[in-house]
């Protein structure tokens, strides 16, 4: 490993002292490192792309925001975690120090994990395309009323969903949003996609678990504001009888892990049931 990227939170001061730690001692075990705020656009995907780790300090925000800018390099990231549930995160700010000796020893395992890729459309006419780790989110505005969003799987009307919105998600989405919209959870080296309606009326209220070459079409209708949201941080204005497609990307996110594959399930308990992950329970 020769060239480490640093990432850190623009709005966390901690996180910044962490980031001139972290790039000492890479520096002093001959990796050569630099540092950057994690929402500087400015030739940020370059630089990512010619690392060979990004290091990112924050939270689930600041992964997903880096997952996105990485994706076309496949450039592995691990997080030390700043924020409240840090489920993307591997690693603490009180412990990083030894971590860092195993990855530069080889000591790790890449997690690779699915995203994918929405296209809106207005009267045939492509209006963007957005990558998504997390989620793509279709939804109503501000006032609290219903929108329809016909639905087509390959290409075959599915249903039409009367809701406040419709969740489309990874695998790694389905602990985010979807999670809180009474959705399953997946393992998130799953290759699935998740159709999960939010807050239905009258229709079809269950989850739908697609293989991952399924494509996803929705149209929505509606006499008010909606909205395309992307990973919870990409935002963009939908007008009536507008179509967004969804499938899987080409592209993956590349995660460092340092414990068991199986670390998931743990890492979950905690995160819900921090009280009864350690307990015994017969």
């Amino acid at each position: 490993m020769k060239r480490v990227g640093v990432l850190y939170h623009p709005k966390k001061d901690a996180s910044q002292d962490i980031a001139s730690d972290i790039r000492t001692w890479l520096d002093t075990h001959a990796v050569a490192a630099w540092a950057a705020d994690s929402r500087e656009d400015n030739d940020l995907v370059r630089r990512i792309t010619e690392s060979d780790l990004i290091v990112t300090i924050g939270g689930d925000g600041s992964m997903l925001r880096v997952a996105r800018m990485a994706a076309g390099s496949q450039t592995p990231i691990i997080g030390i975690n700043m924020g409240r549930l840090g489920f993307l995160s591997e690693l603490s700010i009180d412990d990083w120090q030894e971590p860092f000796s195993r990855i530069l020893a080889g000591e790790y395992w890449i997690e690779k994990r699915m995203m994918l890729l929405a296209m809106a459309y207005r009267q045939g006419e492509q209006l963007g395309s957005y990558l998504a780790l997390n989620d793509v989110v279709i939804s109503r505005g501000a006032v609290a009323r219903v929108v329809r969003l016909r639905v087509e799987i390959d290409g075959e009307r599915f249903t039409t969903y009367v809701a406040d919105g419709i969740i489309i998600s990874t695998p790694t989405g389905s602990t985010a949003y979807a999670l809180a919209a009474g959705g399953p959870i997946l393992q998130p080296e799953l290759r699935n996609i998740l159709v999960l309606p939010i807050a239905p009326h009258l229709t079809l209220d269950r989850p739908v678990i697609l293989a991952e070459g399924a494509a996803v079409r929705i149209q929505t209708r509606t006499d008010q504001r909606a909205f395309l949201t992307v990973d919870g941080q990409v935002e963009f204005e939908l007008a009536s009888d507008d179509v967004v497609e969804v499938h899987s990307s080409h592209h993956e996110a590349h995660f460092v892990r340092l414990g068991k594959r199986t670390y998931f399930y743990n890492a979950l308990l905690q995160r819900l049931e921090p009280k009864q992950s350690d307990s015994v329970d017969w």
